[in-house]
């Protein structure tokens, strides 16, 4: 037996294989059952949205209205997301820094979710959607 094995159960025979695998593993092996990470396309159409933002919304930052780059977007609309679950803590050299969640620990089905979101948020804030790549219009394709 090989030391990793990856099976996307996708189909009945998948299972069995998997199961298989799993019956002929040494003792003391692991098995670890996860949702499929994000896809490239869900990767690609982050951006292009983020850069929207970026480009044509300012937002309050200490006390006074900016633009943002679009790494701070996510932070924002990550935040939102989550609900605004995220812990706030002193900066080391004073000020305050979010300690919020990390996109890349989403799965497909969340990843898929947070750009159906994004979309919508940028419809109630007036944000137009420019240059979004063809693999992203279509929603089922994120999944």
């Amino acid at each position: 037996m090989t030391d990793k094995r990856i099976f996307v159960l996708a189909h009945p025979e998948a299972r069995w294989h998997a199961g298989e695998a799993i019956r002929a593993a040494p003792d003391g092996w692991k098995v670890t059952l996860s949702e499929p990470t994000r896809s490239l396309d869900q990767n690609a159409a982050l951006w292009p949205l983020l850069e929207c933002f970026a480009r044509q919304k300012q937002w309050p930052v200490n006390g006074e209205m900016a633009s943002l780059a679009p790494e701070e977007w996510k932070d924002i609309l990550t935040a939102a997301f989550d609900q605004e679950m995220v812990r706030m803590a002193k900066g080391i050299s004073g000020g305050m820094v979010m300690l919020g969640r990390r996109t890349s620990k989403f799965g497909k089905r969340k990843f898929s979710e947070f750009l159906e979101f994004i979309h919508a948020t940028a419809t109630e804030l007036g944000i137009r959607i420019e240059n979004y790549p063809e693999t992203a219009m279509n929603g089922n394709e994120w999944l």
